[in-house]
């Protein structure tokens, strides 16, 4: 775990001058990602859009969607509240969205962005990503195995970059991708992925993976960038919060600034989404920061709905991540 610091003391440094100021990442389009953004998985219906106007009066500018979540109509509705009453203009915010996996088929791409897009009543998106490396028959619901199929990673892709082309989605990326499935999918597009949104934290700090992506000019985005509740009794991390009398959020999100990789934390609560933009303008200390490679890993979002001995492309969750554990 040693190199989740990267190559010496030099990369901290340049590390540390970017979270104390960092409000955006370059993507290998030169589009600007907002570092901070909000995640709605799992934000209940009847709260996400109360959440999207208070993120954003907060200061937030980078919104996190998914076809799959079943809420991108309420925060549609959000967005076009926020537009009318000159909150921000469309061009101040980044919203990404993301293919589920029964509309891998080509023909069903550019139909599910334009259902995106109708739910979200927006033009274009900021950032369209392919939700998992996973497909399913079209039309189906739920996670059922029998609707697992074989997946066509670059077909999808081809019309993936139908879109790009198009300007519906200025940028376009990938979910959930080992190593070596971005590895095979760069070998092959026309145009690179922009982004690999994958989950990472203190407890999951992927530095294969972050190493990969950094190679190859793709940005590393976190989602569950705070984990699961157990991180917040990490001794380590609380330990490091006391010292710098910030919360256990703070530290964890900080963490991911430093690493160079744009977190998405999620919450329907006011006083949390302050808490979790609040990440400017200082940093965690070199002493202290190193004290993250002795934090226990391990994965907390699996994939095991997608594996089956039977059905789909993945007989084990080692051929998932392709053993990237």
């Amino acid at each position: 775990m040693s190199n989740v610091l990267g190559q010496g003391r030099g990369t901290y440094v340049q590390n540390l001058e970017m979270a104390n100021a960092i409000r955006f990442f370059e993507l290998n389009t030169g589009a600007k990602i907002p570092s901070v953004g909000l995640g709605t998985w799992r934000a209940d219906p009847g709260s996400v859009g109360a959440a999207i106007i208070a993120a954003v009066k907060i200061g937030y500018r980078h919104i996190d969607c998914a076809q799959v979540y079943g809420n991108e109509k309420e925060i549609g509705s959000a967005l076009k509240k926020l537009f009318e009453e000159g909150v921000v203009q469309r061009e101040d915010l980044w919203i990404t969205s993301k293919l589920w996996c029964n509309n891998h088929a080509p023909e069903d791409v550019h139909k599910a962005l334009n259902s995106t897009l109708q739910d979200l009543q927006l033009e274009y998106l900021d950032l369209y990503l392919i939700h998992w490396p996973v497909s399913m028959k079209p039309g189906s619901t739920g996670l059922e195995p029998e609707d697992l199929t074989l997946p066509d990673i670059p077909s999808t892709w081809k019309a993936m970059e139908a879109l790009y082309d198009l300007g519906k989605a200025r940028a376009i990326g990938v979910s959930n991708f080992s190593c070596k499935k971005l590895g095979d999918l760069l070998d092959i597009a026309r145009i690179p992925p922009a982004v690999n949104q994958v989950e990472c934290h203190p407890a999951w700090q992927q530095p294969r993976l972050h190493a990969f992506c950094k190679s190859k000019g793709v940005h590393v985005s976190a989602y569950a960038p705070l984990g699961r509740t157990s991180i917040f009794k990490d001794p380590i991390l609380n330990m490091v919060a006391k010292r710098l009398g910030k919360s256990v959020a703070q530290v964890t999100l900080s963490w991911g600034l430093q690493m160079g990789h744009s977190v998405l934390p999620k919450s329907t609560n006011e006083s949390r989404l302050q808490e979790n933009f609040a990440v400017f303008n200082w940093s965690i200390p070199e002493d202290l920061f190193a004290k993250f490679s002795q934090i226990e890993q391990g994965r907390q979002i699996t994939g095991s709905d997608f594996v089956h001995e039977t059905f789909g492309a993945y007989k084990t969750l080692e051929e998932l991540w392709d053993d990237e554990a």
